[in-house]
């Protein structure tokens, strides 16, 4: 792999870089959220635990869809009985990203009191599943994967997904954490090549104990990588793809930038509330308005007499 050029614009702090390995016949995805990651988790007061778990869920989003031809949102959720009910993480093939959290502050407080200082995603979210779902507008079919929550980490669940439902080898490294006080993220991907793709691409195939030894070391190599270097925008991607498998041929495409996107608008909003009858929409005012906050974003979206007469009008 060649070094980046120095001459060359800076690399936006929110990237995918997807990459394959030539000698295993593996392709894999390095995500990098900085200023991305401290916009989405900073809208709601998430406790530190609950903003953790949702950088990840952003992460894993993030690198699954990358890996996808489609045209439309990738969406993943989760539901369990713990203490954060739910996490829901969205990304638009445009890459735009999204995400928020669920949880129960009383369950989170009992949780932290019987002396678990970072506890696991598994004891966060308890028993429940999670989904994945590829949806590409009104007039096509929506593609819906679901599978318990299994294991101690999203990172976990999601391998427990591909060896039940995809039957690809895959294995993901996530990591969430503020670093000089800024929500930072990152994700790492690998993933064995399917027959026909690696025939496309033309790769030889390779006896099955070679592919099995090359796809172990493959994956220590990935393990050895710390959350400090995952989470240190300091380190170009490149550089980090380079220390981990310089050995194994890595070679570099393209990299996606991210951005911050929600769906949310206060036209969507009034036709919604066009919609329904007016004494339904009568009931939901307070003091007057009716106020419709978004779950993505924390944004109150706010409806007078005079707004609804003028959506009625129209």
């Amino acid at each position: 792999m060649s070094l980046p050029d120095s001459t060359a614009p800076a690399m936006p702090a929110d990237l995918i870089q997807p990459f394959d390995l030539e000698v295993p016949s593996l392709r894999g995805r390095l995500l990098r959220m900085g200023p991305l990651a401290h916009t989405v988790l900073s809208h709601h007061a998430y406790p530190e635990a609950v903003a953790g778990l949702l950088g990840e869920a952003l992460a894993l989003v993030g690198v699954l869809s990358s890996m996808l031809k489609f045209d439309g949102i990738f969406t993943l959720q989760t539901k369990g009985d713990g203490p954060v009910s739910m996490l829901v993480a969205d990304m638009t093939a445009a890459g735009e990203l999204r995400g928020y959290a669920e949880f129960d502050e009383a369950r989170l407080a009992a949780l932290a009191a019987s002396g678990v200082e970072t506890p696991a995603a598994r004891a966060l979210m308890g028993n429940g599943y999670i989904a994945f779902t590829v949806d590409q507008g009104a007039h096509t079919e929506r593609y819906q994967g679901i599978v318990e929550l299994t294991g101690d980490s999203l990172d976990d669940c999601v391998q427990h997904y591909f060896r039940q439902s995809e039957q690809l080898k895959t294995a993901v490294k996530l990591a969430a954490a503020r670093v000089d006080g800024a929500w930072r993220a990152g994700g790492l991907l690998l993933q064995q090549l399917p027959e026909e793709e690696a025939a496309e691409a033309a790769r030889p195939p390779e006896p099955a104990t070679d592919q099995e030894d090359h796809w172990r070391r493959a994956v220590v190599l990935m393990a050895s990588c710390s959350d400090q270097e995952l989470l240190d925008l300091a380190l170009p991607a490149n550089d980090l793809l380079y220390r981990l498998f310089h050995q194994e041929q890595v070679r570099v495409y393209q990299p996606r930038p991210l951005v911050k996107g929600c769906r949310c608008s206060r036209e969507r909003l009034a036709r919604i509330l066009g919609s329904l009858p007016r004494d339904e929409v009568a009931d939901m005012k307070v003091e007057g308005e009716v106020v419709m906050t978004c779950q993505f974003c924390n944004i109150d979206f706010r409806f007078d007499d005079a707004a609804l007469e003028k959506i009625y009008a129209s």
